[in-house]
């Protein structure tokens, strides 16, 4: 691990944020845009997730960070252990410093599996994560088991819930739904030369990824906790059952399980040796909706105002920093100060500028700033070359982003 930048020294926990206030007096002479750490805030929210997590190893989540002074940052505090990739380059650049990476998806990247499978090196500190033996298929096409090292390898479990009422509710990963679909790919894995089965994963995304106490739907809510503690219950039992039948065939390394939302459930499961995190460091907003933890809002980003068009309308330029996931109210970034502040419905968030209105726009001038923060953690990092860091009311620092070393992933 590389060793981590003076200006984002976790060690020490912290209250939360400093507030808007705080954050735009210390940052008045940056020009917009630019993205704001808040040093305190990002160091409560990685002590939060260590506690919530209980004593079990959080391998930190890097599609929700996507700064190596972060990472580092994060992996330098006890309690954290091991990154989980997004893509197969990440991982590898990644690797060059970090000893144990697992790749969170399958990869079909050809040059970046030639890269893995000619470097011993890497190769002992980077983990696949394969769902079906065409995976396998494809690395030996590139570079045949007796021409490489062993290559790691891990199965990743279905964690969806295949509810009689609802069907299928979660995200659409793995085939490997069934404890013996799992033992039967991991019997087949053994058999191919050239690999080595060392763990396995389950994501449950329709209850780490999703808010179960909506701002403003109590009805919906409660419904939505009553699914999760149902998934939550099959999930505990099948998967348990899974790794049990792995287990009796090979030595595993790590089960993984979890995410920011749901590491407290996670953590009950026995068959569970690790928990994966890491939207939960920066707080964005649809994590503002969860009953079991409420993260400071660590990361944030400001726009200039550059027009005004009406007594109660403002433009900033640019804006549309859209989340991925289903296109809905909820990932679009959300004006946070001033306060009094929304987009118009007919424009919403744009490519080159966004339209607030009102109270708070009557105050505003051209040339002030408005702050808003993202939807999700790690996709900000895609529109920004650093973070500026904030230690209360003043500037600390910089710290780089994928994007501002160059790197564009995914």
């Amino acid at each position: 691990m590389s060793k981590p930048s003076r200006v984002l020294d976790l060690s020490t926990p912290a209250s939360g944020s400093a507030g808007w206030p705080a954050l735009a007096a210390a940052t008045e002479h940056l020009d917009p845009p630019f993205a704001v750490l808040d040093r305190g805030a990002l160091a409560r929210n990685a002590h939060d997730l260590v506690a919530r997590a209980s004593g079990l190893p959080i391998r930190l989540a890097t599609k929700s960070v996507r700064s190596r002074a972060v990472i580092d940052a994060a992996l330098a505090l006890e309690g954290f252990r091991g990154v989980l990739a997004f893509t197969l380059p990440e991982a590898l650049w990644l690797a060059e410093s970090i000893d144990d990476v697992l790749l969170g998806y399958p990869t079909v990247d050809r040059g970046a599996i030639a890269t893995l499978a000619t470097d011993e090196r890497l190769a002992a500190r980077v983990t696949l994560m394969v769902d079906a033996l065409e995976q396998l298929d494809c690395i030996d096409a590139v570079v045949p088991p007796e021409r490489r090292p062993e290559i790691r390898v891990a199965i990743e479990l279905d964690a969806s819930w295949r509810s009689r009422l609802l069907g299928h509710v979660g995200s659409r990963r793995s085939p490997v739904h069934e404890p013996g679909e799992a033992a039967e790919l991991a019997a087949a894995i053994l058999r191919r030369p050239g690999f080595r089965l060392v763990g396995m994963m389950a994501y449950e995304g329709q209850i780490a990824g999703v808010q179960d106490a909506p701002p403003g739907r109590p009805v919906a809510g409660a419904a939505l906790r009553a699914i999760q503690r149902r998934s939550a219950d099959e999930l505990r039992e099948r998967r348990a059952a899974a790794v049990a039948a792995v287990r009796a065939i090979a030595e595993l390394e790590f089960i993984n399980g979890g995410g920011t939302g749901s590491l407290e459930l996670t953590r009950r499961d026995a068959s569970v040796t690790e928990v994966a995190a890491g939207s939960g460091l920066f707080g964005p907003t649809l994590f503002d909706g969860y009953s079991r933890f409420r993260p400071a809002p660590a990361a944030a980003f400001a726009l200039a105002v550059v027009r005004a068009p009406a007594p109660d309308i403002v433009t900033v330029l640019g804006g549309g920093w859209i989340a991925s996931g289903p296109p809905g109210a909820d990932r679009v970034p959300t004006p946070v100060w001033p306060e009094g502040l929304r987009m118009l419905a007919r424009e919403g968030a744009g490519e080159v500028q966004t339209p607030l209105t009102g109270p708070g726009a009557r105050e505003l001038r051209i040339g002030d700033r408005v702050w808003f923060r993202h939807a999700k953690a790690g996709e900000v990092s895609e529109h920004v070359d650093a973070f500026v860091v904030v230690d209360g009311d003043r500037v600390i620092g910089a710290v780089p982003t994928y994007r501002g070393e160059g790197r564009a992933f995914l």
